[in-house]
């Protein structure tokens, strides 16, 4: 038996840490919808009782270090599954972008993986199982549009993010979460307003949702990171609505109505930067996201 699985990349239309936690961790409130550009794992079932990985990037591993491999080796173990699999992956999302490129893979592998062991796992119950791999896979296997509470684990849905075409660009650096995350001063930022992007999205409501954009890790990342600021500006100086850095960066995305000035941002980021992307909010009626 083989399958695909498409593995969409996501952006954080806001973005707020509330306090540390007794754990270490943050306390977060994050407003994330998928988009359409993503992976696609073929994921393929094993006689033998092994994992391989397949992955078409030199520079990430194909071992134990790969969120796909760990969510394979969990459910193995949690089910005693004695099959094995291969999963190749043709790899599309910038990786260390903020864009949740291997948690996406990781959580297209794990609904894969459910439907070629025949485990018969719910949404929820993958998504659970998936918290004890990394925070942010919890919402790529549920996907769409949701705020993501705790640490990241606790999904509350929202309706379909409205419309609109969005710009992406990844200047060529790499941006270390933990150090951002160490570095923020909760109690010293200008916090994104959540309820009213939240009442924004549940209205199909663009502009209201342009305006309520935030991320506090902004505070840290533009800092360390000028270039990525000069990115952000500019956006808005060619036309952009909205724009934002995506989780802790360096990836930072624009919000435009009109395709023409879309168009008009995504030309002037080209030659400026050398990942930059045009698409859509992720719809999963018009992307096949499972085939036989």
């Amino acid at each position: 038996m083989k399958i695909s699985i498409t593995a969409p990349a996501k952006i954080n239309l806001s973005l707020d840490a509330l306090y540390k936690r007794d754990d270490g961790y943050h306390e977060v409130e994050m407003v994330m919808t998928t988009i359409d550009l993503a992976d696609r794992l073929y994921i393929e079932r094993l006689d033998e009782d092994v994992i391989v990985l397949d992955v078409k990037a030199h520079f990430i591993p194909e071992d134990r270090r790969n969120l796909i491999y760990q969510a394979a080796a969990l459910l193995k173990k949690r089910f005693d599954v004695k099959a094995g699999v291969r999963i190749t992956i043709d790899k599309h999302i910038p990786v260390s972008a903020g864009l949740a490129g291997g948690s996406s893979d990781a959580a297209a592998a794990l609904k894969g993986l459910n439907i070629i062991w025949e485990l018969g796992l719910s949404i929820e119950e993958l998504a659970e199982i998936s918290s004890e791999i990394g925070s942010d896979i919890a919402f790529c296997v549920y996907g769409g549009t949701a705020i993501a509470t705790g640490r990241g684990e606790k999904i509350t849905s929202l309706p379909n993010m409205p419309g609109c075409w969005i710009v992406l660009a990844k200047p060529s650096i790499s941006v270390s979460t933990p150090t951002i995350y160490k570095e923020l001063q909760v109690d010293n930022v200008e916090h994104p307003d959540t309820k009213k992007m939240i009442e924004s999205i549940e209205q199909g409501d663009l502009d209201g949702i342009f305006a309520a954009t935030g991320n506090v890790l902004e505070s840290v990342t533009l800092e360390k990171n000028p270039q990525v600021k000069r990115i952000k500006d500019r956006m808005i100086a060619f036309g952009a609505e909205a724009a934002l850095m995506s989780g802790s960066g360096p990836t930072v995305f624009a919000l435009i109505k009109q395709y023409s000035r879309a168009k008009r941002v995504y030309n002037g980021l080209r030659g400026f930067c050398e990942e930059v992307y045009m698409v859509r909010p992720w719809s999963e009626s018009e992307n096949d996201t499972i085939k036989g």
